[in-house]
């Protein structure tokens, strides 16, 4: 097949070309239309006019004919000869005053008052069928008015016979500027168009499939029209979106590499974190002691996997019991690593006999205490404890600022003496069957924080029925999903003077916290420790 006939044929696949071509096909119909009307109204005025005049010709010559004294009756026998004539159907004479004198053949519609002041006139009946004109003589019979009937059917049938040359005119013309428009946008623009679409293609191939770029048939394209400013848009496009896809494969292998790296890593510092948290949960105590006329109740939940909160129980020389609830600032592994040394050095400091040289704030008031008859030996175990834990913190770790508020307390399960350090702890409360009885504030600076604090010793008896609660500020500082915190008030209702067990009332204040937070996060370690002295020292 030939390439113009090829061409050809391509043409109306194209729906831009399709929609091009109707719309111009369209608008020369319309043009031509416009000009059409106009022109009918013109021929049919001419073809009027031209009955018109060949009437009015034969109307004088009969009028000229006729004498000018003749009778109104002799005049309308004169008219009637107009009857022989072809597009004369009949008419109507009128005097000058509007009296009828006398129709022949087929009578106008037209009547003499319904003509204007400035006579002749003619005009189409309803049908278009029949043309009505008036003459008013003013030569023979003056102001004497004719009104004749014309058959319009030959002058319609020369109307549509004309309508229908100027419409297949208009017709054959729009044909031959569509077929032209379509020749013509064809290697214009449609072409162009359709391998623009097929590299559109070939280029969203490519992306999808992380296929090479390919050739391109718009790129050899030479335009300086819209078109071409299109195609040149879209080759560079491509290369940039080419450019920024191999650019990001590169930073997709990199971070890749990265994820692997860190995932690995996590991986790594999980395990390393859940060997600490398994350590660190080793240093709390694993069993509660049991002591005749004493329980002893604790509740501990890091907000991470280690924490800097911790609590200890353990036994001392001459049956007294060690009692300590911390919180080492900060949190992460450093405050576990720290809670762990402090845990320690406690444990070992108030288990000494001595101080081995070791310089003590507060050893002259203490060495006078013990030369005296009310010294209380109770308290020197507990500012040794404490002081010399403050004192190693500060010297050998003072400068990364890590310091604990700690309640340090030395129980004597005979008497029921507590003999405690409040150093800047969150108060530990003795709570009896009505609720709080005493508050236990901070009498002492943080430890590990100043070289030379003083550690003031304190002592209370704890009675038959009461607890001792001691807790970190984790449990207060709780916020709810509504960011409302726990607080200390919420914390004393829960003391009733139900709750009748250390075990008990840990439970309640463990239950009432997680109803309170609910979804929210976990920002602060929790931790609770109770002691309770029973009323039945020797049978319960």
């Amino acid at each position: 097949m030939p390439p113009f006939m090829r061409t050809l044929l391509q043409i109306p696949m194209a729906r831009l070309s399709r929609r091009v071509v109707w719309w111009v096909f369209i608008s020369v119909l319309v043009i031509e239309a416009i000009i059409l009307i106009p022109s009918l109204h013109n021929r049919k005025r001419e073809l009027l006019t031209q009955v018109q005049n060949v009437t009015a010709a034969k109307l004088m010559v009969i009028m000229q004919n006729c004498a000018a004294d003749s009778s109104d009756r002799k005049l309308l026998d004169h008219l009637t000869m107009l009857s022989q004539h072809n597009h004369v159907v009949g008419g109507a004479l009128y005097r000058p005053d509007g009296g009828l004198v006398g129709v022949f053949g087929k009578p106008p519609e037209l009547t003499f008052p319904e003509l204007p002041a400035d006579r002749p006139t003619g005009r189409l009946d309803d049908g278009g069928a029949y043309y009505d004109v008036a003459w008013t003589s003013k030569r023979w019979h003056p102001g004497y008015t004719v009104i004749v009937r014309h058959d319009a059917s030959p002058a319609n049938k020369e109307l549509v016979a004309f309508a229908l040359r100027i419409a297949g005119l208009v017709l054959i013309i729009s044909v031959f500027v569509t077929l032209g428009a379509m020749l013509a946008l064809y290697p214009i623009v449609i072409a162009p168009i359709l391998r623009l679409r097929k590299d559109l293609i070939s280029a969203g191939d490519a992306v999808q499939h992380d296929l090479e770029a390919p050739e391109f048939q718009t790129a050899h394209e030479s335009r300086r029209d819209e078109l071409g400013e299109v195609i040149a848009a879209f080759i560079r496009t491509f290369k940039q979106i080419s450019t920024a896809i191999n650019q990001r494969k590169q930073a997709e292998a990199s971070l890749q590499e990265s994820f692997s790296q860190v995932a690995s890593y996590s991986k790594a510092l999980d395990r390393e974190l859940n060997q600490g948290r398994e350590m660190q949960t080793n240093f709390l105590p694993q069993f509660l002691p049991k002591k005749p006329g004493w329980e002893f109740a604790s509740f501990f939940r890091p907000a991470r996997q280690v924490s800097g909160d911790f609590y200890d129980i353990f036994e001392l020389p001459e049956g007294k019991m060690g009692l300590v609830i911390a919180d080492v600032c900060g949190k992460g592994v450093g405050a576990a690593l720290f809670m762990a040394l402090f845990r320690s050095l406690i444990r070992i400091f108030s288990g000494q006999t001595s101080l081995e040289g070791v310089e003590l704030p507060g050893k002259t008031e203490m060495v006078e205490c013990i030369a005296s008859e009310n010294c209380d030996a109770d308290y020197h175990r507990a500012l040794e404890a404490v002081s010399l834990t403050n004192k190693y913190i500060v010297q050998n770790h003072g400068d990364l600022s890590m310091f604990a508020t700690l309640f340090f307390g030395v129980l004597d399960t005979a008497s029921g003496k507590l003999s405690y350090i409040n150093a800047g702890h969150d108060s530990a409360l003795v709570i009896g069957p009505q609720g709080v009885k005493q508050r236990l504030e901070p009498s002492s600076p943080v430890v590990g924080a100043l070289p030379e604090a003083i550690y003031l010793p304190r002592h209370i008896v704890i009675d038959s029925g009461d607890i001792l609660l001691a807790f970190t500020d984790g449990v207060t500082d709780s916020r709810s999903p509504a960011d409302e915190l726990f607080g200390h008030q919420r914390l004393h209702q829960l003391f009733d003077g139900t709750l009748h067990t250390a075990g008990e009332l840990v439970k309640n204040i463990q239950q009432e916290l997680a109803a309170f937070i609910g979804q929210s996060l976990q920002e602060d370690d929790i931790t609770l420790l109770a002691v309770h002295r029973k009323k039945c020292p020797t049978k319960c």
